[in-house]
């Protein structure tokens, strides 16, 4: 894919024409809302550029919980976000053995309980081999997929039973390493439209002690790495900059 005009920390000292069309590359905080940080941009150049309407979006939502890589685009490059989100992924986390949650991440609190097996290294080489490559994986209930016309996460909440069907995702590379009894480290990139809170669950299943994901943070998407994003800060203050050389 081609993209011209990035903003990230190798491009900062460039002319980038975000109200025209550009990419950028986001560390996004933990408690943030993908939501939140469009709007934060979209606000920025707004203000800055005294423009009314300006497009922006981000291809590929994180949750709050989760920090790592956000693409955002603003302008013309709002039309690549389709492409952008069809990419492979990497992530890195842990994930907490010997309970379950709702919500598959900490989001929720752990429940039902379960003592931790100890875990050999041919363990762990089976996990791995069981959830790599072209697998079924079941979407959490509390997500954003509808199910007749109304949010999943919203029939949880009002504990209605809703039923998510298997999707067929690709998982090309997963590595677990054991850093306490009790916590998985992970490494792993995947196909658009893997959960991965729904690998973290599915891994404790298949352990047999349950478990849910402790934390996240998005490494890559393709080519672009979280090493180059800057913070939200730092693209404001770029922004404020940027704007009053336009005007000087």
């Amino acid at each position: 894919m081609v993209i011209e005009h990035i903003l990230d920390h190798q491009n900062s000292a460039k002319t980038i024409p975000l109200t025209d069309g550009s990419m950028i590359l986001i560390d996004k905080p933990l408690h943030w809302t993908s939501f939140d940080v469009v709007n934060k941009i979209r606000f920025a150049i707004k203000h800055a550029f005294g423009v009314k309407k300006i497009k922006v979006g981000h291809a590929g939502t994180l949750d709050p919980l989760a920090t790592g890589l956000l693409l955002v685009c603003t302008g013309a490059y709002t039309k690549k976000i389709d492409e952008l989100q069809n990419q492979n992924k990497s992530y890195t986390g842990e994930i907490r053995l010997g309970a379950i949650t709702p919500t598959y991440d900490s989001e929720s609190e752990p429940e039902q309980y379960r003592p931790v097996p100890a875990l050999s290294l041919q363990d762990l080489e089976e996990t791995v081999s069981h959830f790599t490559g072209d697998i079924l994986q079941i979407p959490p209930i509390y997500s954003a997929i509808k199910i007749n016309g109304k949010k999943a996460y919203q029939l949880a909440r009002r504990g209605e039973e809703a039923e998510l069907k298997p999707r067929s995702i690709n998982i090309a590379r997963l590595e677990l390493v054991l850093q306490e009894k009790d916590v998985l480290r992970f490494d792993v990139t995947c196909s658009k439209g893997t959960y991965i809170r729904s690998l973290a669950h599915d891994i404790g299943n298949r352990i047999g002690c349950g478990a849910y994901l402790a934390s996240l943070r998005r490494e890559t998407i393709e080519d672009f790495n979280v090493r180059s994003a800057m913070t939200v800060d730092e693209v404001v203050a770029y922004i404020q900059n940027y704007s009053q050389r336009q005007n000087d």
